[in-house]
């Protein structure tokens, strides 16, 4: 008895469905055209960190924590003192998300976290950088649910940026707007 392997909900919708409707809505010949999701990268500076080490190493269990993946601290390349900040200090950290913690992210990110920022009246729709890659910034992590504020006693923002295969901004924009980005209208 063979057990299937997970698949996340995203994935399936777009074998499903997203790639069928793009596939008609562009014209394109061939299956591998079809522009997908490649990679979402999760990124924190902590600007803190210059005077405090520890903020660094909690900004990366934390953002662990909402990847599901361990996050690498960056450090500095080079020295900047009016900022009193020597080569390599702990300045922030990231982390990349692939394949299956890609999907199970995005669902997380558009079901749940979005929905719980103050005033949210949806994504600025200019954010693509001419190659279809979206990128959106959030002013505070704890909107995720996997953060409890009264252990982490602070809150940094973070920028996302989902990286496609899509060529044009407008591809990118379809194919974003398949998966429920609540863009602003």
């Amino acid at each position: 008895m063979a057990e299937t392997a997970y698949v996340p909900r995203l994935r399936t919708e777009y074998d499903r469905h997203i790639r069928t409707q793009l596939t008609e809505k562009f014209g394109y010949a061939n299956v591998m055209q079809v522009p997908k999701l490649d990679k979402v990268v999760l990124n924190m500076g902590v600007g803190e960190a210059v005077n405090d080490r520890k903020k660094a190493e909690q900004a990366a269990a934390d953002l662990s924590l909402i990847a599901g993946q361990k996050a690498v601290i960056t450090y500095s390349r080079v020295a900047i003192s009016t900022f009193k900040l020597r080569e390599n200090q702990p300045i922030g950290c990231k982390v990349t998300l692939r394949q299956a913690r890609m999907y199970e992210f995005i669902d997380r990110l558009i079901t749940v976290a979005l929905p719980r920022v103050r005033d949210f009246r949806g994504l600025n729709p200019k954010s693509f950088d001419g190659r279809g890659n979206y990128s959106l910034g959030i002013k505070e992590h704890i909107i995720f649910p996997e953060i409890d504020f009264d252990k982490t006693g602070e809150s940094w923002g973070m920028d996302i940026t989902v990286c496609t295969t899509a060529r044009t901004d407008d591809e990118a924009r379809a194919l974003l707007t398949a998966f429920n980005f609540p863009f602003r209208q």
